[in-house]
């Protein structure tokens, strides 16, 4: 079993213990341990279950790329799922729970399935959840729903803050090995701003428990003198605890740092998201030990050689008391050697090649330890751990030699290096097959916007496995690195390091390499999700060719750890299967995070009231002051209704509606999006834009426009005025500003680089009040200043000038049907206009109103909301929008996919108005049945309602709908239905969507 030495252990303080839970049982650890370290040191060696089978697991790696360790650690608001173990750092007081089992993590019920396995066979769920039909929702969905996930969810808020942080340097180094020590050194004092990241809480990567020597000392005691080297340079920042997340384009990374991960309730920040801007980013991310594929190779005890080293010598823990090693290269040998020097029994080294000569083999046998080439494990046997092997020859078989007993099994086949970053960012890799791995192509690495090398591999990330090479490597990443960033560099110093020779590997995917079915179907590949070689045999049988479909179809690497152990060895599987090249199969997609961020991380600040931060128009304080109740659109928040003493909503929103159509009526339209657009080209871009014409319009004039997407499907609209001959103010939907500008953005960025636009939102500069109604005239002619006469001011034109001492914009504009001036003044300002209108309307009895008023009356006019009668499928046509579409100009953003022939249709849902029978208002999103039900109780429809209100003006409900062909059926009466099957069938009838003044009279007095 797994137990604490009484000595040694380089990252734990003995003079600090801990004490911690493990599922209600109370266990000890010290200052520097893992949780992962803490439970082997106690014995724990079961610590969780597998996905699908539910079979006992234990630790394999010793890092983030641990795909069985996981845990739900904390308590109420600090509670939180699928913590890794081996890179969870201990705390005085932890409380940890083991996952995926029921009801106990030694008798779980679900390990059922594992006796079943011949039944669950890859992709067996895409063909057992097929039939019958009606089962779906009532069997076989709640059963899939119940089973899936790991880890149960937080049942509390979070107790814990989250910041974020934002840096610029010339040198992002991620990794705090060896290699990224130097490569920061070297471009830290040739001048460059640099940034060194580690995910770990300690430096040096594996150099310290691989036992190496650089300048003739142990590696600890010069990676000790670097640091202080780098600390003393003050161009240089140097982070551990932080992970390099993503790498994207431009050289932009996304790190995770936890700050108080291991010392929570602090008062500190648990963790911060950093989001840098790299001139140049060194990736010296290390490289991930192989597991080997054998039959058992799941069972608890059984793990990565460099984990068993690590545990030893980092944690003063060994992984058992009767070690095996199974290897196919040297490095595993280091493992035996410190395992053996610690007293511990390594009862054999089984390893693959015909011979196994060199300074680490001689070593390993000098201590006693038996070595036996040519030869791997047939089979691991056990329950809740491994118990004993039984050893065959590496190309045979499978036929079982001699059980030999022993409580932990050490692997090693190969390293891979940790391309995650590089892939992510758009480098390509190649094969070495020396080697065996995939490496970064230097040829074809991540490049900025001007092709020029934005990212540079560097250690064993780059395939430099030994300390010399690894140093080698790292100095000309600095090097390259400092004099991309223009610093002028010599020579610098190469450290010397010491390491033994090492033997070249022999690539090895399983043992033995001719097994027979029966052993292929235990030997595991995906540990977290039971995927095991022969259900990628079976993928490559059933056509799976392509290792992303093959992925996909077994879930192969698409458990939490990402395929980092699984992923090589099931591609390699996959060729082999398909009697194909390594490099011709290739790698699935590397996609960030490198491990999980969690959600806390990612939101930062943004939760409560921050979530999503509460846009306030300058006349809020107004409107709360007279008991407005509120309406969310979009960030903003807009009075719905101002409802007096004894009023309900509809009561308040009629009279609004009354007052304005009869007299004169006043709304707080501050939130309009605003979005200026000038420079020489900006009328030829908002003809790209707009489906209109918009670089006719004369200065001192309005027009409506409307914007689609490159699909043709219409996505706002809005008021265009001409400001000047090169310049214009777009008005966009509430909550359409930002949507509207990124959009505008994207074309200019994108596609229209070289035209000279440019582009500002001005939303919150301005506050814009609507004055509504017969009266409205009377009323601006009462703040006196500017002639609004129907002569000076005609409908569609704006002037400037000033209205009771304050400069304004006012714009003639109608959303209401009515007479209606917009008038945008500075924000600064708004309130006391907004005040002095009140005062000079109150002669002629003005009405505040909110934004039910404005719908109803809109909707009374027919014209269109978007968001209501728009849902991401509509096009003007549909919505008798025809006439804003310029027949004069050759193209505009979305002109050629309404040219398709199912949008270039009159057999198309279109905008009519809908009056029922008896006068009564239908629900919003009713819809229009048309024929009888299905098998599936599923029934077609003709038609839905976009928009219903109850009209005060008109004294009955009304709505406006999409109906198929609508436009030509008006006078028939359909039925609606409302939301559930036991709404009421309701006659309607298709109408002209324009309920009042059709003629616009009333508008244009």
């Amino acid at each position: 079993m797994s137990v604490r030495l009484a000595t040694g252990g380089r990252l734990i303080d003995r003079t600090r213990p801990m004490t911690f839970t493990f599922n209600g049982r109370a266990f000890a650890g010290y200052a520097g341990d893992t949780l992962a370290s803490a439970l082997l040191a106690n014995g724990q060696v079961l610590v969780g279950r597998s996905f699908k089978y539910h079979r006992p697991r234990g630790f394999v790696a010793s890092g983030a790329e641990e795909p069985n360790g996981l845990f739900g650690i904390g308590r109420g608001g600090r509670f939180e799922p699928n913590q890794r173990g081996t890179t969870t750092e201990l705390f005085d007081g932890m409380t940890a729970v083991s996952q995926n089992h029921w009801p106990s993590l030694a008798f779980d019920i679900g390990a059922i399935n594992g006796r079943l396995s011949k039944f669950f066979p890859a992709g067996f769920y895409y063909k057992t959840f097929m039939h019958p039909r009606r089962a779906w929702e009532k069997l076989f969905e709640p059963l899939i729903r119940h089973t899936a996930g790991l880890g149960k969810p937080p049942a509390e808020p979070d107790a814990d803050r989250y910041e974020h942080v934002h840096r610029h340097v010339d040198v992002l180094v991620a990794g705090g090995g060896i290699a990224g020590l130097q490569a920061a050194l070297v471009a830290g004092e040739a001048g460059a701003s640099v940034l060194l990241l580690e995910q770990s809480a300690t430096w040096g990567g594996r150099a310290p428990v691989d036992g190496e020597e650089i300048e003739g000392r142990p590696a600890a005691e010069w990676i000790a003198a670097t640091l202080s080297r780098l600390s003393a340079l003050p161009n240089v920042s140097l982070r551990l605890r932080t992970m390099a997340a993503g790498l994207y384009d431009h050289g932009y990374l996304v790190g995770m740092e936890r700050l108080a991960d291991h010392t929570p309730g602090d008062g500190r920040p648990r963790q911060r998201l950093w989001r840098i801007r790299a001139g140049q980013v060194v990736m010296a991310t290390g490289a991930i030990e192989r597991p080997i594929a054998f039959a058992g190779n799941d069972l608890p005890g059984v793990m990565l050689a460099s984990a068993g080293r690590d545990f030893l010598l980092n944690w003063g823990v060994a992984v058992g008391q009767r070690v095996i090693l199974a290897t196919a290269n040297d490095d595993a040998y280091r493992s035996a050697i410190a395992l053996a020097e610690a007293g511990v029994t390594v009862v054999a080294v089984v390893d693959a090649r015909p011979a196994a000569i060199g300074p680490l083999p001689d070593r390993a046998r000098a201590l006693g330890i038996p070595v036996e080439t040519g030869r791997g494990i047939v089979r691991a046997l056990g329950g809740k751990r491994v118990a004993s092997v039984t050893l065959g020859v590496i190309d045979g078989t499978g036929v079982e030699g001699e059980r030999i007993p022993c409580d932990a099994v050490l692997m090693s086949g190969g390293w891979s290096p940790v391309v995650h970053l590089w892939s992510q960012a758009g480098g390509k890799l190649f094969w070495d097959g020396q080697l065996a791995m995939f490496r970064p192509d230097a040829l074809r690495a991540p490049t900025g916007d001007q092709g020029q090398i934005v990212a540079i591999a560097a250690g064993a990330a780059n395939g430099a496995l030994s300390a010399q090479t690894t140093l080698a490597d790292a100095t000309a990443a600095g090097r390259r690195a400092a004099i991309a960033m223009g610093r002028e560099v010599g020579e610098p110093d190469l450290p010397v390091a010491a390491s033994p020779e090492e033997k070249p590997l022999r690539p090895l995917w399983h043992m033995p390499e001719a097994a027979g079915p029966a052993l292929r179907e235990k030997m595991f590949l995906d540990f977290q999700h039971d995927v095991k070689v022969s259900d990628v045999e079976l993928a490559a049988r059933e056509g799976y060719e392509s290792v992303e479909h093959t992925k996909r179809y077994t879930t192969l690497g698409m458990a939490t750890d990402q395929g980092k152990l699984s992923n090589i060895n099931g591609l390699a599987i996959l060729a082999e299967a398909l009697a194909a090249p390594i490099p011709a199969v290739g790698t699935t997609t590397f996609r960030p995070p490198y491990t999980p961020i969690s959600f806390g991380a990612i939101a930062g600040e943004a939760r409560g009231e921050l979530f999503q931060p509460l846009r306030r128009t300058p006349m809020d304080g107004w409107h709360v002051e007279h008991g407005a109740h509120w309406e969310p659109v979009g960030q903003w928040r807009r009075p719905y209704t101002y409802p007096r003493k004894g009023e309900d909503h509809a009561a308040s929103v009629a009279r609004e509606i009354r007052s304005t159509r009869e007299r004169v009526g006043v709304l707080d339209a501050s939130t309009l999006g605003k979005i200026v657009v000038s420079g020489p080209d900006a009328g030829r871009f908002l003809d790209m834009i707009y489906t209109g014409l918009m670089s006719s319009l004369a200065v001192g004039k309005c027009r409506y426009g409307l914007i689609c997407n490159e699909n043709g499907f219409l996505i706002d609209d809005g008021v265009v005025a001409r400001l000047s001959e090169d310049s214009f103010l777009v008005h966009t939907t509430t909550g359409g500003a930002d949507r509207i500008h990124a959009h505008m953005e994207e074309w200019l960025q994108t596609e229209w680089w070289d035209w000279q636009v440019f582009t500002a939102n001005v939303t919150e500069q301005f506050g814009q009040i609507a004055v509504v109604g017969p009266k409205a005239r009377a009323v601006l002619e009462a703040l006196g200043g500017i002639d609004v006469s129907r002569e000076a001011l005609p409908f569609m034109g704006w002037v400037e000038g000033e209205l009771a001492g304050h400069p304004v914009r006012v714009y003639r504009i109608s959303f209401s049907g009515e007479l209606s001036f917009e008038i945008a003044v500075p924000a600064n300002r708004a309130r006391a206009l907004w005040d002095a209108v009140l005062a000079a309307g109150a002669e002629h009895g003005i009405t505040p109103y909110g934004t039910e008023a404005l719908h109803v009356m809109r909707a009374e006019k027919g014209f269109i909301m978007i968001g209501d009668e728009t849902d991401g499928t509509v096009i003007p046509q549909d919505l008798g929008l025809g006439w804003a579409i310029s027949r004069k100009k050759a193209d505009y953003i979305g002109k050629r996919a309404q040219q398709r022939s199912f949008m270039d249709n009159p057999d198309r849902w279109q905008l009519v108005g809908l009056e029922t029978v008896d006068g009564s208002v239908l629900p919003e999103g009713a819809l229009a049945p048309l024929g009888a039900e299905n098998a599936n109780r599923q029934r077609r429809v003709q038609g839905r309602v976009t928009s219903a209100y109850f009209s005060p003006t008109l004294d009955r409900g009304i709505a406006l709908g999409l109906v198929h062909r609508g436009e030509d059926r008006r006078g028939e009466v359909i039925v609606f239905q409302g939301p559930t099957e036991d709404s009421p069938l309701v006659r309607t009838r298709i109408v002209n969507p324009v309920f009042l003044d059709v003629e616009g009279a009333r508008q244009n007095v």
